[in-house]
């Protein structure tokens, strides 16, 4: 066997076992609970989606999560948004327009409601991803025998209550004969939304935290098409100087 030979084998096989890891830890993250997580079709472009979804962050889950990261003149300038509108329609803890989004709740009431502080939630999506993020806002049941009130077949006994119950209803847990395993969920109390509607207000909710634990990533998306062109015309330029320089040898 060539070196050559044993080089291609040995890339070959680490890029085998790179995939076969990757797939391995997401498999191992869609069976976190037990339940197969839906697609989240998160679209950054979707500029529309994103403001409702900041609409929906901002009246249902600024009370308890924070977002460190994420300053509000920012996301005004990348959600096109004016100053007015942001802090008219989104600020509710007197922040200025200059400073990060933090929730007003103090951290030791917190802990004491709910056991634990709640998470910033900046980088969830990029900690658990936008599929997970989706599905867990699916997956709450009611089930008196947690503190809250609320369980979760994404995040089994999670020790957040539902914040979006009243938009999407009220689900019970369908178990398994003879088991304490979660079958399936019925949504036994309908709520403000259709399923669809509150599907789609889902969607809007993860594509804006998929937003916020990556702003650049709309700079980047802009950008991705010029760089595509200057490549393809850097290549074609390049072809040419090639012929031409190797005209003569032939």
């Amino acid at each position: 066997m060539t070196k050559r030979q044993f080089s291609m084998k040995q890339f070959l096989f680490s890029s085998a076992l790179a995939l076969g890891l990757l797939l391995g830890s997401v498999s191992a993250m869609a069976a976190e609970g037990g339940a197969e997580l839906p697609s989240a079709g998160v679209n950054l472009r979707d500029q529309a989606s994103l403001q409702r979804g900041a609409r929906l962050f901002f009246n249902y889950c600024v009370g308890c999560h924070s977002l460190k990261f994420q300053r509000y003149q920012r996301m005004a300038e990348d959600l096109g948004l004016t100053e007015d509108e942001v802090m008219k329609n989104l600020n509710f803890t007197g922040a200025k327009f200059g400073d990060t989004v933090v929730s007003h709740m103090p951290e030791d009431s917190a802990k004491q409601w709910f056991g634990k502080a709640p998470p910033d939630l900046s980088l969830e999506v990029r900690a658990r991803t936008a599929d997970w993020v989706y599905g867990y806002l699916n997956s709450f049941y009611l089930d008196p025998n947690r503190p809250v009130g609320w369980n979760n077949t994404v995040f089994p006994n999670a020790s957040m209550p539902f914040p979006l119950w009243e938009l999407q209803g009220v689900q019970t847990a369908v178990k398994k004969p003879g088991s304490e395993d979660v079958e399936k969920l019925e949504l036994t109390q309908p709520g403000r939304m259709t399923p669809a509607q509150y599907q789609q207000a889902a969607r809007d909710l993860t594509n804006f935290l998929a937003y916020v634990s990556e702003p650049a990533a709309l700079q980047r998306h802009a950008y991705g098409i010029w760089v595509i062109l200057f490549l393809a015309l850097f290549t074609l330029l390049a072809y040419a100087l090639k012929k031409e320089y190797w005209k003569d040898v032939h």
